[in-house]
């Protein structure tokens, strides 16, 4: 053993060094810690099943429900809007009612619509260490414009949309569409498109991606809502889940599928999770 005293070092100075380099090492995490309590905002941008409210207490999107379920430093701004597919919610009023040579419904103009264009904002739209959550491929899957987007198309606008929010610093999350309620006997079954196409885009950007359409077929056999007689105007399970038809929900049913969402935020161990109450 080498004694302190033979290097030129008492014992009292060598404690002092050792509180030193910890009381410096407090310092260079308390940046970390505050950046932890950084406000953020989260965007969605999505179809009816997303979006807030327009009067009545149906159709209630779950994007509606979301805010509850962080803490004070996330905001949330919920800009999905009922009944657009992924192209018409981009470039809102320039899509077409007919279809060019490849199939996809022409666009008039390429200027974007008014919501994106905010979110693109340089001063007041997403900047860096925000969430940008997108779903769409209920509306897309229509056979006629100006609803209508091909699988191509599809993904390259979702993947246009991530790489637009990874060139602000903030996160795309990709989700999947949100499952309807339709049974096989007993068992409630997938029944939406472009699941391919949202984690191809997930794969080209590096970005999450939440299957949200198997996480809510999961809970709708969990719920053991199948099968059924097609009522959901009544007080029964469906009615309490779901509005009058086999797609949108009702608050009740818009806080699970809010809840899915976070809990897959949570287990995929995003950031963002350090926020969830």
């Amino acid at each position: 053993m080498i004694a302190l005293s033979s290097l030129g070092v008492s014992a009292a100075s060598a404690a002092d060094r050792v509180a030193t380099n910890c009381t410096s090492a407090s310092r260079a995490q308390a940046p970390a810690a505050r950046a932890v309590a950084a406000p953020v905002t989260v965007w969605l941008a999505g179809d009816s099943t997303m979006a807030n409210p327009s009067s009545g207490r149906c159709p209630v999107g779950w994007g509606s429900q979301f805010d509850a379920l962080f803490n004070s430093d996330v905001t949330v701004k919920n800009q999905a809007v009922g009944g657009r597919s992924i192209q018409t919610w981009l470039y809102e009023g320039n899509v077409s009612s007919s279809k060019g040579s490849d199939g996809e419904c022409r666009l008039t103009s390429t200027s974007y619509s008014s919501r994106w264009q905010a979110m693109l904002n340089s001063s007041t739209g997403m900047k860096a260490g925000d969430y940008l959550f997108i779903q769409f491929g209920i509306n897309d899957s229509s056979s006629t414009c100006p609803r209508h987007v091909g699988p191509a198309r599809y993904r390259q606008l979702m993947t246009m949309m991530a790489q637009a929010a990874l060139a602000r610093g903030a996160h795309p999350v990709l989700l999947t569409p949100v499952a309807a309620i339709t049974c096989s006997g007993g068992t409630a079954t997938k029944n939406r498109g472009f699941v391919n196409e949202t984690f191809a885009a997930g794969s080209a950007t590096r970005a999450p991606v939440i299957d949200l359409q198997t996480l809510s077929v999961s809970l709708y056999n969990s719920l053991r809502f199948c099968p059924n007689n097609g009522d959901y105007g009544g007080s029964g399970p469906l009615g309490t889940f779901f509005c009058n038809d086999h797609t949108h929900f009702d608050t009740y049913g818009a806080q699970r599928i809010a809840g899915l969402v976070a809990g897959d935020v949570r287990r995929q161990n995003l950031p963002l999770a350090a926020y969830l109450r």
